[in-house]
């Protein structure tokens, strides 16, 4: 099993990639509690280049708030990341977490039903960017 679901689009800007993005996800029930630009962030901390890639933090508050209930510690594998990148111009690939991959790793069978639960709704948010 992957730790990862991924679409590929053709034909976007990587701006758009994001704004699309973050807007199912939106629709889907996650807020983005954190954006992170890698290519920004290690042009300016290491003076290197790096293509577009931008790290969005989503969090879906009632499942995170499960997740935080069965498990205290869970809150190190929150929030659910998603990643936008474009390693070729014009073509962009978003990539969310698997979390019924993170999730086993932990060892507390409370948590499955929620990993299934955020696993539909992340791939439903990757179905619905177009």
């Amino acid at each position: 099993m992957d730790y990862y679901y991924t679409k590929t689009l053709g034909n976007i800007s990587f701006d758009l990639a994001v704004s699309k993005t973050t807007e199912a996800l939106k629709n889907n029930g996650f807020g983005v509690l954190t954006t992170i630009d890698m290519k920004a962030t290690l042009k300016k901390k290491m003076d290197v280049d790096f293509y577009n890639y931008t790290i969005l933090g989503a969090c879906n508050p009632p499942f995170a708030y499960k997740a935080l209930q069965a498990e205290d510690k869970i809150g190190t594998l929150l929030p659910c990341n998603v990643i936008i990148q474009e390693k070729v111009s014009g073509t962009i690939q978003i990539s969310a977490v698997n979390p019924k991959v993170s999730m086993r790793a932990v060892g507390n069978t409370d948590l499955m039903g929620i990993a299934d639960a955020v696993a539909g709704k992340l791939k439903d948010t990757l179905e619905a960017i177009r």
